[in-house]
């Protein structure tokens, strides 16, 4: 179906405003179907003019424009025209629309664990036509009213506060303005905990098979959302603007969160039924914080179109974490900087990077390409730069203009500038120019006693960072700092006696720090010395410069395995480990991938061993010792206990994690792994035993799950994203050999059973990466030659096209 073009979306918001929704639902646990009827009133400030709906039935049951049937025939790839508009108008669209099981529109899911249903509705991005009919586009925001018929034992919970009228019947009370992109409902029976924080009803939703493990976390989720919300009303001077705020935890959920008004939804991965990380936990806050920033940020004020998509992404980002650091004792920015920026950092160097703001989105489709580590971490970093450049008190006295404003409304980037430059900014146009309207990242480089600014490769942006600029002795003690301003192209620094620098010790700014190839067997001893967002801005250094032919992956992983031990961080840990990982598989040969492997495998054996019992620094260690040991008795033994750390506990999903590696090994049959997810008996064991299946080094095994990805239709999107992460496997390039090829022709034709979200995804963790080779960049050529491809698996193969392209250069670099 045709994504809406932004040509499109202003000639219909030229022509029309609309007045409310009221949305009437009938819900059943046992039919593929639901029935929907949407009642809109609008305005069409041309009377006579013409339009369109947006709609996607499975079967259009009648259409009434003022009184008056219209022939559902007319209903052409999600669009049904309006003709002959009056001033006011109301449209009646009752539709039998189909649930999902994509994650997308009204998703349907039946957990294994006790039989019971579960929907939620997510209409990011050309989905809200999928379960109601709208003029789907952000920036005609309307009150929204929902009734829902359904199962007298469910629960239902959306943006508006819901009342139960009576059994198996429920309405959700008006909304104030929303856009149809985070409209939403949850309807099933949810267990529930609920609670009150300064006069605003807060509630926490998940599947009752996970209801333990929500309660035991419960507490603190309640004390985080609660700080979070002083926070915001102490940064923003505006209170909370909708309602009661609940956050529901639920299945299959494609991305990690959605910033719902009034119901925000989670994945439910993110209520830990096994011990997890602080990084993990850390996460979970920062997530959390996110979320309740796009209140403000996206929800009250929302960009007028996907082109400003920073205004919500980026600012979440940073206020997100800026405000878990303050109020949870999580270390959020060691996290943002070793795993958000690391994400950013890749995303910037892609053929497909972009600028922060104005991202040329000319469809939704197209868009939704540009949710990635540009507009959320490389904003939020550019946005640390400008609440230093501005200052505190403008920052944030523009920022309460802004909602002040546009409250209910949409603005554009041009808006928050003039709000920026009316509370006292100076030379915002030019900062915002150089910032936000290029691409690329800067380069800092120490260099005889200076500090040299080089743009991105033919760039010409200007670019100021404020840094602290720091020198080290060999141990990895700070002797020296000075807080600059990076102005000019070329920096000189104090005569300083130190080993090295680092020119951005707090990992503030956004840019490639390039360091001698020298001062690495220096830097790894020295780096359990040094400041733990140091660190960050080393291990980022030593990335970057593994991903730019640099520095040989075989010398990086040689430091990685000596210096990750003395590291007391578990995001870091896991972060530099995976890492590792990915570099062993993709930029070395095939005969040098085992011994790296063990390495990698060694280093976290010793974390675990001598990590604090019990810690998530333990748990860090053990994951990554599993994943890459060779090791087939060990691994059998920890099923049973046998010779597990002391303090570590073999849980269900670290007991899955042996599991993938035993089938990796080629030590698991298909009858084993059944037996394992039958006594595992959720939905989440069904995922691992997908994988487990997917990671069999057996060609039939392959065959399998390639049949399942490419022609199962009814296959849940999890299982999907499971199988195709365990299908390429560094070791295993004899047994996938033979779908390379088949990789460059069947993608396309997956098109025609998969959208949205599951097949960009599917193309990006399908696409060969393990083949390192001038075929797989031919094969790649010309699938990016064609001009029937999908927009989201073009990019998706531009962009996962570019690590085998990095590792060709690296190999013949450091051949």
């Amino acid at each position: 179906m045709p994504s809406l073009k932004r040509s499109e979306a202003v000639r219909r918001a030229a022509a029309i405003s609309v007045a409310g929704y009221d949305i009437a639902l009938e819900l059943s646990a046992t039919q593929p179907t639901f029935a929907s009827t949407t009642r809109i009133r609008f305005t069409c400030r041309q009377p006579g003019a013409e339009t369109f709906v947006d709609v996607k039935p499975q079967s259009l049951v009648s259409v009434v424009l003022n009184g008056t049937a219209l022939d559902p025939s007319l209903l052409q790839h999600g669009r049904l025209p309006l003709r002959g508009l009056r001033e006011h108008n109301e449209l009646v669209v009752e539709a039998t629309m189909a649930y999902s099981h994509d994650g997308e529109g009204l998703h349907r899911h039946v957990d294994p664990a006790d039989g019971n249903v579960y929907l939620y509705a997510m209409s990011f991005l050309d989905a809200a036509p999928r379960w109601f009919a709208c003029f789907d586009q952000p920036d005609l925001k309307a009150p929204v009213t929902i009734t829902v018929s359904c199962p007298p034992e469910w629960t239902v919970v959306g943006n508006g506060a819901a009342t139960q009228e009576a059994p198996g019947r429920w309405r959700l009370a008006t909304t104030r303005p929303l856009a149809t992109y985070f409209t939403t409902l949850i309807a099933g029976p949810y267990h529930s905990v609920r609670s009150e924080h300064d006069g605003v009803p807060l509630g926490l939703h998940c599947r009752a098979s996970l209801a333990e493990h929500l309660d035991r976390d419960a507490d603190e989720l309640l004390t985080i959302t609660r700080d979070c919300l002083d926070e915001f009303h102490r940064l923003f001077g505006v209170r909370y603007p909708w309602g009661e705020y609940h956050q529901a935890f639920v299945p299959e959920f494609n991305a990690g969160a959605m910033e719902n008004p009034g119901c925000v939804t989670y994945r439910d991965l993110l209520v830990f039924r096994s011990r997890a990380t602080d990084a993990e936990r850390g996460q979970r806050a920062s997530t959390i914080a996110h979320e309740m920033a796009h209140m403000w940020f996206g929800d009250l004020v929302t960009m007028r179109w996907w082109d400003d998509l920073w205004l919500n992404e980026s600012f979440a980002e940073y206020l997100g974490h800026r405000v878990c650091d303050t109020v949870t004792d999580y270390a959020s920015w060691v996290e943002f900087g070793i795993v958000r920026k690391a994400w950013g950092y890749t995303a910037d160097r892609r053929p497909s990077t972009h600028p922060v703001a104005g991202n040329g989105a000319a469809d939704a489709a197209m868009a939704l390409n540009n949710f990635d580590g540009i507009s959320y971490a490389k904003g939020a970093s550019v946005l640390r730069q400008l609440a230093a450049y501005l200052g505190e008190k403008v920052f944030l006295t523009g920022l309460r203009s802004y909602f002040a404003q546009f409250a209910y409304g949409n603005a554009t980037l041009a808006d928050l500038l003039a709000a920026w430059t009316a509370a006292g900014a100076v030379d915002l146009p030019r900062w915002a120019d150089a910032w936000l309207r290029t691409s690329g990242m800067d380069t800092l480089r120490v260099m005889e006693g200076s500090v040299h600014r080089e743009s991105a490769p033919g760039s010409t942006a200007d670019r100021p960072h404020a840094v602290v600029a720091a020198g080290y002795d060999e141990a990895g003690r700070r002797v020296s700092q000075l807080p600059i301003v990076l102005q000019n192209r070329r920096t000189p620094l104090s005569t300083w006696y130190a080993t090295f620098v680092l020119p951005d010790s707090n990992d503030e700014t956004w840019a490639k720090t390039a360091l001698n190839p020298k001062v690495w067997p220096q830097l790894a001893s020295a780096m359990p010395g040094l400041e733990p967002l140091a660190r960050v801005s080393a291990w980022n250094a030593l990335r970057l410069a593994v991903a730019d032919a640099e520095v040989s992956p075989s010398l990086a992983i040689d430091v990685v395995a000596g210096a990750i031990t003395a590291e007391t961080d578990d995001a870091v840990v896991s972060s530099v480990l995976r890492w590792a990982e990915r570099t062993a598989g993709c930029y070395l040969d095939l005969d040098n991938r085992p011994a790296a492997a063990s390495k990698i495998a060694e280093a976290g054996a010793i974390i675990a061993a001598t990590a604090p019992p019990g810690s998530g620094l333990q748990l860090a260690g053990a994951r990554r010792y599993i994943a890459n040991t060779a090791n087939r008795d060990a691994l059998r033994g920890w099923l049973t206990g046998d010779g597990v750390p002391d303090g570590l506990s073999i849980d269900a999903d670290l007991r899955w994690a042996v599991l993938h590696r035993l089938s990796a090994l080629g030590t698991l049959d298909a009858d084993e792994i059944a037996a394992e997810a039958a006594a595992d008996g959720t939905s989440q064991g069904a995922v691992h035993a997908a994988k487990c299946l997917a990671l069999r080094p057996d060609l039939n095994a392959k065959q399998e799950a390639w049949q399942a990805l490419m022609q199962d239709e009814q296959r849940p999107n999890y299982e999907l994203y499971a199988i195709a992460g365990g299908f390429w496997h560094p070791l295993q390039e004899d047994v996938t050999v033979l779908f390379v090829e088949r990789y460059f022709h069947e993608i396309v034709e997956l098109a025609k059973i998969r959208s949205g979200w599951v097949l960009t995804r599917l193309a990006e963790y399908l696409y060969p990466w393990t083949a390192i080779s001038p075929i797989t960049i031919e094969f790649t050529d010309a699938l990016l030659a064609r001009t029937d491809l999908d927009p989201g698996v073009r990019r998706s193969v531009l962009d996962a096209s570019d690590d085998v392209r990095r590792a060709l250069r690296a190999r013949r670099a450091f051949a």
